[in-house]
């Protein structure tokens, strides 16, 4: 199982991540207001919408959650706050390179909230495009082996344009290029896949390789900067050991 995959699968079973259900559906919520607004309230021609509220559904998400999302994207819902997306950078522990995807209401809070949480965990706010030169923006889809074969995968991901398809075990991950995404998306929802995880993740293009300790405060950072209200997802560059994901699973 890669790193990636490993530490959200460790952070499910502890609850570290989205601890309360709250939180859970404040994050879902918005991924719905943003894909609605992006690509329209239909979910069959708005792949973005549809895996957003495949995941709504996947957390037993209230219908009704749902729908108000999709009318707060299409503005048919005049009283709800304008949402927007941001991408913040900075640098953690070590010299780690972290970018965070954010949605706001409020990009001044946001940003000083962020800035506040660096200082923190030890780390600093960088400006824009200071580490995303680190970062190649990649389709990403991981889903439990019971439910396809790696070998069907496999033939999904090359048919696809799928630039690697990982055999973790328990789990597949399918890596490819940006516009890979709505096909192999396809692909699996018509296989009856239902994705752990499918978005345009940020792949560090070379990883740092740190000792354990240095590693587990650098992921310590990365919680952190998680539990913002604001934050959907953070990216970095550390390379994700066995020997450190063995680590942060018997904290």
């Amino acid at each position: 199982m890669s790193g990636h995959n490993k530490w959200s699968t460790i952070k499910r079973k502890k609850g570290a991540a989205d601890a309360k259900r709250g939180a859970v559906f404040t994050r879902l919520t918005r991924e719905i207001v943003m894909a609605a607004r992006e690509g329209g309230s239909d979910p069959e021609s708005n792949f973005r919408l549809r895996l957003a509220i495949d995941k709504a559904r996947a957390e037993n998400m209230p219908k009704d959650n749902i729908e108000r999302g999709i009318r707060r994207g299409t503005g048919e819902d005049k009283d709800a706050a304008t949402f927007e997306e941001l991408t913040l950078e900075g640098y953690g522990p070590h010299g780690s390179a972290i970018l965070v995807s954010c949605v706001t209401d409020n990009r001044n809070r946001t940003v000083a909230d962020l800035r506040h949480t660096f200082s923190r965990v030890g780390g600093n706010m960088a400006e824009a495009g200071a580490v995303g030169w680190q970062f190649e923006r990649k389709a990403y889809f991981s889903f439990p082996s019971s439910q396809m074969s790696y070998e069907k995968a496999f033939d999904l991901g090359v048919i696809g344009g799928a630039d690697d398809v990982v055999d973790g075990g328990e789990s597949i991950e399918i890596f490819g290029p940006v516009e890979s995404f709505k096909t192999i998306a396809d692909a699996l929802h018509q296989a009856h896949v239902t994705p752990d995880e499918a978005s345009l993740r940020m792949i560090a293009k070379q990883e740092l390789e740190l000792d354990v300790d240095a590693t587990l405060q650098v992921m310590r950072a990365v919680e952190a900067i998680e539990d913002l209200d604001d934050v959907q997802e953070v990216f970095h560059n550390v390379k994700l050991t066995e020997e450190a994901l063995a680590a942060i699973e018997a904290a």
